[in-house]
């Protein structure tokens, strides 16, 4: 049986952690995603978060490779990318440059901090947004603290939340209205998925 996003094509900027979930997420439901690995580096063989969509490598130092992934971009659905704020626009493949080419695109993205403020620019992992939000303080007994994985902020906060937010703004494209950003922050989600605790 076909999947509810059958139809829908996405272009997926490669990357680790919470884009490639959020393209498999969607990839799993019936889209088309084609990732885009960087030249030479096409992943290992049975990550799961590969799954169900089918990858090129395109060197993105290169012209022409960009100019492939504008023509990609110009007759897909949507795009997700996963890179430190500012990436794509110095390479051209900003949401500005995209959607002028390409109104209907949905163009999501996700960070750990969002695409300004004061910790834009910074590193950060799961343990830095799952700390910030006050979600670690309630895991693992008071004694012994409980290092978290990355499902918390990365995935749940950061890949779930970017999915539905590409779901709901497809949906919105569909029923008439324009292409739009969806910029999820990996911090962010962390503190909406401890709703429950802040009782927001």
């Amino acid at each position: 049986m076909a999947g509810p996003l059958k139809g829908i094509r996405i272009v997926e900027m490669g990357g680790i952690g919470p884009a490639p979930f959020a393209a498999m997420m969607l990839a799993d439901h019936g889209a088309e995603v084609i990732r885009v690995e960087r030249a030479g580096m096409i992943g290992f063989e049975n990550d799961p978060l590969r799954r169900s969509r089918r990858s090129i490598a395109l060197d993105l130092k290169k012209p022409e490779a960009c100019d492939i992934v504008r023509r990609l971009s110009a007759k897909a659905d949507g795009l997700i990318e996963g890179y430190r704020p500012g990436v794509m626009e110095r390479l051209g493949l900003g949401p500005e440059e995209l959607l002028r080419d390409n109104p209907k695109l949905v163009y999501g993205r996700v960070t750990g901090w969002g695409q300004d403020g004061p910790l834009a620019s910074e590193a950060g992992h799961d343990i830095n947004y799952v700390a910030i939000t006050g979600l670690l303080h309630g895991i693992g007994p008071e004694e012994r603290p409980v290092v978290p994985i990355n499902y918390l902020g990365d995935y749940a906060g950061g890949g779930m939340m970017l999915a539905f937010g590409m779901v709901s703004a497809l949906l919105a494209v569909r029923a008439g209205g324009p292409g739009q950003v969806v910029d999820a922050a990996m911090s962010d989600g962390a503190a909406l998925i401890g709703a429950l605790i802040y009782r927001l």
